[in-house]
């Protein structure tokens, strides 16, 4: 199990997101609009379509588990 949190930027501060694992140690954190780069060198690349459609669907500031199999980054 897995957690992702999106979290709001304010005026020059852009929104970023924080992946984090069971254990809440932060895996990967990266901007919003541009999570491919982060992602790959985490070793998510194969996530990638999901973890985006997920951002697009959960709110700001909410914590949300998601299923990432440690296989299959």
């Amino acid at each position: 199990m897995h957690y992702i949190i999106k979290i709001k930027g304010k005026v020059n501060i852009p929104d970023y997101v924080q992946l984090r694992d069971e254990h809440f140690t932060l895996l990967v954190y990266f901007r919003a609009d541009r999570p491919e780069k982060a992602l790959r060198r985490a070793g998510f690349e194969l996530k990638l379509e999901l973890i985006k459609k997920i951002l697009d669907e959960i709110p700001f500031g909410k914590l949300h588990p998601i299923e990432l199999d440690n296989n299959e980054k």
